[in-house]
């Protein structure tokens, strides 16, 4: 898939709309995955490696004692996949990669950053439904029994007691999508969900480079930048929704108060 370089408002909608229409049902119900990024350059690597050093093997460790010293009524289960949204969703380094449904949220992130506004943001959307046809044939059975194109931690966890499983089950990566539980306002409000590589030294932009089909980059051009912010800001798409809070409330006005660079 090419990179997608639009050059006007109305460009960035038909591009982030493109492929929504479901004729089966007569509804735009996109099945893209969209994660937003400030700098076009930068890799879909996660937190976990960005960790650097033995991070495969560090991965345990920071699990097991987030798990220990964590309160005990921060998940609603002693499952794997509650625990790894939780620590995913308080900024624990997981294998875990952040997504939304909304494409405007995806926009957000990928403007929020001032410092960033001399160089072209992406907006990366990646088809789901797609990416879940690659799966291992007990995952997609999983699906196809709920009638559902997107896991749940409930879904996961009958199907995956353990990270060492996903591996097992072929011989080639994969990459699955999954909804966290409601853990707060900040989940509900960005639309947010989670991918996960079966391998956790597979970068994923490299993965998706060999199903060129399931994916497509949006390139925003620094210079466009400026523009969508204000437009996005009118539409109410600001720190002040997607972190409820005084925190939000602080990022959304010092940002909104900041000079032009």
């Amino acid at each position: 898939m090419d990179d997608i370089r639009i050059h006007s408002w109305n460009e960035l909608q038909e591009a982030l709309f493109e492929d929504a229409w479901n004729p089966e049902i007569e509804r735009f119900r996109s099945r893209n995955a969209f994660r937003g990024l400030s700098d076009a350059d930068y890799p879909l690597e996660t937190t976990l490696m960005r960790l650097g050093g033995s991070y495969v093997e560090l991965e345990r460790h920071l699990l097991r004692n987030f798990r220990k010293y964590a309160h005990r009524d921060v998940v609603e289960r002693d499952s794997l996949w509650h625990w790894m949204s939780v620590a995913q969703h308080h900024g624990l380094p997981t294998r875990l990669m952040d997504w939304t449904y909304s494409p405007f949220v995806a926009m957000h992130f990928a403007l929020t950053n001032l410092e960033k506004y001399d160089t072209d943001g992406v907006i990366w959307a990646v088809n789901y439904f797609k990416a879940h046809q690659l799966l291992p044939q007990k995952l997609m059975q999983a699906l196809d029994q709920e009638g559902a194109h997107v896991f749940t931690v409930g879904m996961l966890s009958q199907e995956v007691a353990s990270l060492n499983e996903l591996p097992e089950m072929t011989t080639s990566p994969f990459m699955l999508f999954f909804e966290p539980p409601s853990i707060d306002d900040r989940i509900v409000n960005q639309f947010a969900f989670f991918s996960i590589m079966s391998d956790p030294t597979a970068r994923l932009d490299e993965w998706l480079a060999l199903h060129p089909d399931i994916w497509r980059k949006i390139i925003i051009p620094a210079e466009l930048k400026w523009e969508l912010r204000d437009k996005l800001d009118q539409a109410n798409i600001t720190e002040r929704v997607l972190f409820p809070g005084l925190d939000g409330l602080s990022s959304w006005l010092k940002r909104q108060y900041s000079p032009k660079i």
